[in-house]
């Protein structure tokens, strides 16, 4: 059977534990997930994460983006409004057979975490060159042992 890679990605992506989230612990990475050329590329926002924080890993057909933003100290402070959130993201993305797991790149920017998956080589399209005229692969096959006409 054969994989379509992300397919069904959202069904298959899972947030960290199963935490409820509040105010202070998010349920979410967004993420921007399309196909140029011969890659798949995804973004993740991050924001505020400190890029060592940052992991990411293939294991079994599965890639897991995992970050956290660590909160400010709660001691003396009293909180006015808290809409940034805290804690550790974490998402799982399901790739299929077509991806080459071993070029995977990943880079921080402006709190966006970008990753380049490229396709196998013999995943990706190829041009199929057409011959004019009989060419000997097109000939019928006659077997050896028929009687002469």
């Amino acid at each position: 059977m054969r994989s379509d890679t992300f397919n069904e990605f959202d069904a298959l992506t899972r947030f960290l534990g199963s935490r409820t989230g509040s105010a202070r612990s998010p349920q979410f990475m967004p993420i921007d997930l399309y196909k140029i050329d011969n890659s798949y590329v995804l973004h993740a926002d991050l924001p505020g994460m400190d890029p060592g924080s940052i992991d990411v890993k293939v294991d079994r057909g599965v890639l897991t983006i995992t970050a956290q933003r660590t909160a400010p100290s709660e001691e003396g402070v009293q909180w006015l409004t808290s809409e940034r959130f805290s804690g550790i993201y974490r998402r799982q993305i399901s790739l299929g057979d077509d991806v080459d797991t071993e070029r995977i790149t990943a880079s921080y920017d402006n709190g966006v975490l970008s990753l380049t998956i490229p396709l196998h080589e013999q995943a990706k399209p190829r041009q199929i060159e057409v011959v004019q005229g009989r060419d000997e692969a097109a000939r019928p096959l006659v077997s050896s042992t028929a009687a002469p006409a």
